[in-house]
């Protein structure tokens, strides 16, 4: 008799190289279901983009499953135990997750499966190395990166190669006792997200061809070219790694055909970096809360409600910083030096709690990942692991000079500054009276005057940072 294996899809939204599914195709006939458990993330359920994005994604599995994917929202457990009981299940599968609310509730989930006899087996579709496999040889986790990816390199077993699609998927004939998508309301109720989501194919086939487009333009030059936000060097898969439409171990393996170069090894780093912010998160479960480094526990922040706003609205008057806020409201994502030249502006020329970003970035990026949301914070405000000091404070008018040299990305996001020339686009503040007029620029008008002085709010950063007791060489703070 053939057995009934309910397959529960959570970030691992595809048919290939998904191991949970694929073994539960061999034993016998699949239940496919997702659940959109918000009651159990609390605080932490997807943000406005990431739900855009899931709508989309639930839409492009369901039709790769012919229409069989059972869609609930509710307690999972609750959803689950009725589930078996309906269909007379024998087991659930599932992919492992890493937040520490999803570990704590599907700790709980198992335990409650079990005791009633039915199996539960999870798998690892989503890291290329559990987190309790890549440790110091004290048995305690890495603070540094570059340890860290040797060791999971070299002293662990290589990443697996990517599993097959099922050929065929044996379903549990039943009337579908689910929800529709729609019944989620994962859409806004004003239509902003259909711009943003414009730019974006989601679901497995948007993965596997945002993967094949990146081989084939953008890895040539990605190492140096991926500095560079008006150029297409990055791969933009994030997004599709965190919903699990691709697998880290499809990024991983796919460059095994290409040239073997410093451009293919550093994006392979750059998934051992994902790989070190989920380490990180397993093994600190409040990364997205609390320091790393406690001594920042007596930072003193100054929240400022007017300077956060018009951070988050793209309103600064600095016009690379506006123009990656604008990116991100208008598309879901910013491309990635630009994350750090933002970053830097909000906790050092602000001062504003890294927190605060943290969650406007968790609202509204469609790629919004707990672990590589909370690491990346932590890194760019100098308190996490393997961190850029704080003292090292990005010049947002140098880098724009440096890696938009033509203004081509933020006249772009900026159009209000499309007329200005390029010497004075990144600091129109110090441009004559006659240049601003020539381009039809009235500063406070057209486009905002700063909200801080940028040589003063370094000042005030570094002050911030040297009553810490931690500030042993201020002639290492430089500006860059």
């Amino acid at each position: 008799m053939s057995k009934t294996i309910i397959h529960w899809f959570r970030q691992d939204l595809r048919l290939q190289d998904n191991p949970a599914l694929y073994a539960a195709v061999q034993q016998g006939k699949v239940l496919p279901v997702y659940i959109l458990d918000d009651e159990s993330a609390g605080i932490y359920q997807m943000g406005a983009a990431s739900r855009c994005w899931l709508h989309h994604s639930l839409k492009a599995l369901n039709a790769s499953l012919a229409n069989k994917l059972q869609i609930y929202s509710g307690h999972a457990e609750a959803i689950l135990l009725e589930l078996v009981k309906t269909y007379s299940a024998n087991a659930v599968h599932w992919n492992r997750c890493y937040e520490p609310w999803r570990i704590q509730r599907d700790s709980h989930i198992k335990h409650s499966l079990s005791a009633q006899g039915i199996a539960v087996h999870s798998f690892n579709g989503s890291l290329l190395w559990e987190p309790w496999d890549v440790l110091k040889p004290d048995g305690t986790p890495y603070r540094m990166f570059t340890p860290f990816y040797r060791k999971g390199c070299l002293n662990t077993r290589f990443p697996r190669t990517p599993l097959a699609q099922p050929e065929t998927i044996d379903f549990v004939v039943n009337e579908n006792t689910g929800q529709s998508i729609e019944s989620l309301m994962l859409l806004p109720k004003i239509p902003w997200d259909q711009p943003l989501m414009a730019t974006w194919q989601s679901g497995e086939q948007g993965a596997r061809q945002t993967l094949q487009q990146f081989l084939d333009s953008g890895l040539n030059d990605y190492k140096v070219g991926r500095n560079f936000p008006a150029q297409h060097f990055v791969s933009r898969l994030s997004p599709y790694l965190h919903f699990g439409e691709l697998s880290p171990y499809q990024a991983w393996h796919a460059l095994e055909f290409r040239q073997q170069d410093d451009n293919s090894e550093h994006f392979r780093s750059e998934l051992g970096w994902r790989e070190f912010s989920y380490n990180l998160l397993y093994h600190h479960p409040d990364l997205a809360e609390k320091n790393l480094q406690s001594k920042f526990d007596a930072f003193p922040w100054q929240e400022n409600t007017t300077h956060l706003i018009a951070w988050q609205q793209g309103q600064t008057g600095i016009p690379i910083v506006d123009a990656g806020m604008r990116e991100l409201w208008q598309t879901g994502y910013m491309h990635n030096r630009v994350r750090m030249i933002v970053g830097s502006f909000l906790v050092k020329n602000l001062l504003q709690p890294w927190q605060a970003g943290e969650r406007w970035f968790w609202d509204s990026l469609v790629d919004a990942d707990l672990a590589n949301n909370s690491a990346s914070w932590q890194w760019v405000a100098g308190c996490g692991a393997d961190a850029a000091p704080y003292f090292r404070i990005f010049n947002p008018v140098l880098q724009g000079q440096k890696f938009d040299a033509q203004g081509q990305y933020t006249r772009q996001y900026v159009p209000e500054l499309i007329k200005l020339p390029d010497k004075y686009l990144f600091n129109p503040w110090e441009a004559p009276d006659r240049i601003l007029q020539a381009a039809g620029i009235l500063l406070g008008r057209d486009y905002p005057a700063p909200i801080v002085e940028l040589k003063q709010s370094r000042l005030r950063a570094l002050a911030a940072f040297k009553s810490l007791g931690n500030m042993h060489d201020n002639s290492r703070a430089k500006l860059f």
